[in-house]
């Protein structure tokens, strides 16, 4: 019996720009700081709390994770869990200790890419982190790799 074909177009209409998923995340020091020497950070600004600039390591919130990955009632693509595809992080302003960031959570995209493996499935989750005063300060899109059935 053949499988149906999935209608990429179609699940992307439907589920792209959808906010799915919200949390706050506190920032302290020493967490910051712990992060940035595991990532073998050297600058002041991001391992030494009392520098004048001190701040988050650009990639720190890469480590924040909502309590969702996908909508309820998305539908199943691909097969198996998926891989991580790797991260883009883009910076807007300094995360500084002591903020409260919300993060709020969308499906950004979802594509397919055919290679020498077959066909691949992308779906990209978007976290976008404010502060306080409600300023976007960072974006982390993950994308997560499914074989196609």
């Amino acid at each position: 019996m053949d499988k149906p074909d999935l209608n990429l177009a179609a699940i992307r209409d439907q589920w792209v720009g959808v906010e799915f998923d919200w949390t706050t995340f506190e920032m302290t020091a020493p967490n910051m700081v712990a992060w940035a020497v595991a990532c073998g950070e050297m600058d002041p600004r991001f391992i030494d709390p009392t520098h004048a600039d001190f701040q988050a390591h650009p990639g720190f919130t890469t480590h924040c994770m909502s309590g969702r990955v996908f909508p309820k009632d998305f539908p199943q693509i691909g097969g198996g869990f998926g891989v991580d595809g790797g991260k883009k992080v883009e910076v807007h302003a300094p995360i500084r200790a002591g903020d409260t960031l919300t993060a709020t959570t969308t499906i950004a995209d979802i594509f397919d890419k055919t290679g020498r493996s077959g066909t691949m499935i992308f779906i990209v989750q978007r976290m976008e982190f404010r502060n306080e005063s409600g300023h976007l300060v960072s974006t982390v899109d993950w994308k997560m790799i499914k074989k196609a059935d």
